[in-house]
């Protein structure tokens, strides 16, 4: 008795070491991509969620009301980015992927201090 059991234990040992070593595969097929949309209330985003949320392959999906994005977490292996977006067209919200800022800082003046007539405090 105490033989089954012990073969029981290991086999399911090896089962959890089998399926843990099997699971970050599984990530890394997955896509994170940030979507501008035209939203107005939240009766758009509920509209998106119910919606998109249940479209083959996403597995996340965020809706911001004040920057009017859609953040769409999605598995590559069961769809892709222009399948998505149709499914944004076909509820009459179409999207678009917005583009990253880009991390520069933005050009000086060529105006100094001393054109402007502002002094500097001390």
């Amino acid at each position: 008795m105490k033989k089954y059991l012990f073969i029981i234990i290991c086999s399911v040992f090896c089962t959890l070491s089998v399926s843990a070593a099997n699971g970050p595969a599984k990530r890394s097929n997955r896509q994170t991509v940030v979507l501008s949309c035209d939203l107005h209330c939240q009766g758009c985003c509920d509209k998106i969620m119910k919606n998109i949320a249940f479209e083959k392959g996403v597995k996340d999906l965020v809706c911001d009301l004040d920057t009017k994005t859609v953040t769409l977490t999605y598995d590559t292996t069961k769809t892709d980015l222009p399948t998505l977006l149709k499914a944004f067209e076909k509820i009459h919200k179409p999207a678009k992927v917005k583009e990253p800022e880009s991390q520069e800082p933005k050009a000086k003046s060529s105006k100094t201090d001393a054109d402007s007539g502002a002094s500097t405090p001390y």
